[in-house]
């Protein structure tokens, strides 16, 4: 075990440095690939930024103005012969815009019943199994300037919905 945490511990400095050599091998100009590289990093953020903050403060106000927790009141009745914990709808539909903000809802599920219970071993499976949607696809798309998304969109929820499906049978079978 040691052996894999030194290991672990140089992955980074080893990568940093081959980089380094290999450029100085090609005889690049490995500063100037760095700032180029940079200066095209910033210029991507630039773009995605107005869609990054849609997204945050579109999840905060659903978090806020408790449309959420309606929601999975609203759902109750309809998923219980399913087998999904309605308590779990929020997050669900959290997480295709936020990683983050999944994660603090799945502290609070959590706080509220435990993390060894159907639902918070359920909410887990779920953040580890899916994927944020919509901000992938707004940051890539953008990044890569892809015009014609196709199949991408119900790909993804179908993807995310199984995820969610699988999710839910592994956690009752345990």
């Amino acid at each position: 075990m040691r052996i894999l945490l030194f290991l672990s511990d140089l992955m980074i400095p080893l990568l940093f440095f081959y980089i380094i050599g290999f450029g100085l091998l090609m005889k690049k100009d490995i500063y100037n690939d760095f700032v180029t590289g940079a200066f095209d990093g910033l210029k991507i953020v630039v773009k995605i930024m107005p869609t990054l903050i849609g997204l945050m403060t579109g999840v905060g106000i659903l978090r806020a103005s408790g449309f959420l927790d309606a929601l999975a009141s609203l759902l109750e009745n309809l998923l219980k012969p399913t087998g999904f914990p309605s308590a779990l709808v929020p997050l669900s539909i959290v997480k295709m815009f936020s990683s983050g903000a999944a994660t603090s809802l799945l502290l609070d599920l959590y706080k509220q019943h435990g993390p060894d219970s159907t639902i918070g071993l359920t909410a887990s499976l779920i953040l580890s199994s899916t994927e944020t949607i919509f901000y992938t696809l707004s940051v890539y798309y953008i990044a890569a300037k892809v015009q014609n998304p196709r199949y991408t969109l119900p790909g993804a929820l179908l993807a995310t919905l199984s995820g969610i499906t699988a999710s839910t049978i592994i956690a009752n079978l345990m």
